[in-house]
């Protein structure tokens, strides 16, 4: 059983990093545009259930294709905050549904949005940049915990939320990445400020993966979904990417000036 599901875990490795490659190979804004749009309303419909345990409402589905068309054209994540302004009215109007419904058009809509945005103001070198440092902290924290769990700490979970994440691991897989992230990210910017930036992207991807962990654990399910064999569902392999590219974006948006 545990061969079958780490047989699968890697053959969906496998086509999702063909799936990289090509993408970053071919890339265009319209290509990226639709990729990101397709796991959005995915991991929307996932986000959705975690939130309230229900299907999503086809009207709220439809107000996110509509906010992802006109982020196309728009290229801004101002319209977002005025669904949310009109779901807020409608609630308050009706006194119907949870409040809860409205928080998959924050997560996690706004970091693909971001993510989205990233590409069209950084290049596709921001995201290559993003996907290393991502995969390679979640990676080798994964190795590292195996490997050396338990060994540098007396309590070496990290969190009760995620008890598989153990702080040694978590410290090898930043350390790692940021080793090798920093000079990735010299296609945009200067070595100190890479270093930096590959060092707090690197610590909000682990935060990422809690806050999707949090989600899980309330509402009592073991994955997001079940799309992707041996990883769960779409958010199960964004989690990372949605925090980590935000706090990307946002720094070099800081650091403008001082890039080169």
């Amino acid at each position: 059983m545990l061969k079958n599901i780490e047989s699968k875990r890697l053959y969906t490795a496998i086509v999702m990093l063909i799936a990289i490659i090509l993408i970053v190979l071919f890339h265009s804004p319209f290509l990226l545009w639709s990729i990101l749009g397709i796991a959005c309303i995915i991991s929307f419909y996932e986000s959705y259930q975690l939130y309230t345990k229900a299907k999503p409402n086809p009207l709220f589905t439809g107000l996110l294709v509509l906010f992802w068309i006109s982020l196309y054209w728009l290229e801004t994540l101002h319209i977002i905050f005025v669904i949310l302004i009109i779901l807020a009215s409608y609630k308050a109007y009706t006194q119907k549904g949870n409040i809860a419904y409205a928080m998959p058009f924050i997560y996690p809509t706004i970091p693909f949005t971001f993510l989205y945005l990233l590409y069209l103001d950084y290049s596709i070198n921001a995201i290559i940049w993003l996907l290393f440092i991502v995969g390679l902290t979640d990676s080798f924290a994964y190795f590292g915990g195996k490997l050396f769990g338990g060994t540098f700490f007396s309590n070496s979970r990290l969190c009760h939320i995620s008890p598989n994440k153990t702080k040694e691991g978590v410290l090898i897989g930043i350390s790692i990445s940021v080793v090798i992230s920093t000079f990735v990210g010299l296609g945009i910017c200067n070595f100190s400020t890479s270093l930096l930036l590959s060092l707090i992207t690197s610590i909000s991807s682990v935060f990422g993966d809690l806050y999707e962990s949090f989600l899980k654990r309330q509402a009592g399910v073991k994955d997001s979904g079940n799309l992707l064999p041996g990883h769960g569902g779409m958010l199960d392999r964004l989690d990372g990417y949605f925090f980590g590219g935000i706090i990307l974006y946002v720094m070099l948006e800081i650091s403008k000036g001082n890039l080169s």
